[in-house]
């Protein structure tokens, strides 16, 4: 985790939410917890409107936050994979009350 984001914040949610918010880290990491592990394709059509560079500017971000793993095989075609990492496996809880809320109050 760049540990210098750690140094310029007085509040632990502005902190979180620097290194989670955004319209597209917490549904990417909300998909990676329902499969174990998840290539780029599955985690693209998982996610509707999302564009390839959107999509590899915020598993760029995962990864070097330390929440995500990506794993990448030396082949031709070149195949990537995604698992969540301890520490994204510690947003579990968040992203589930999340869920509830929201389906509580979707309707």
């Amino acid at each position: 985790m760049r540990n210098e984001k750690k140094l310029k914040y007085s509040c632990a949610i502005q902190y979180t939410l620097d290194l989670i918010g955004g319209k597209w880290k917490l549904i990417i990491l909300w998909h990676l917890t329902h499969k174990e592990i998840m290539r780029y394709g599955e985690i693209k059509r998982s996610l509707t409107g999302i564009t390839h560079k959107m999509l590899s500017q915020q598993l760029k971000d995962l990864e070097a936050d330390g929440f995500i793993h990506r794993k990448e095989y030396p082949q031709i075609p070149p195949k990537v994979e995604y698992s969540l990492t301890d520490l994204g496996k510690s947003l579990l809880p968040v992203l589930q009350s999340m869920s509830n809320w929201g389906n509580e109050h979707m309707q």
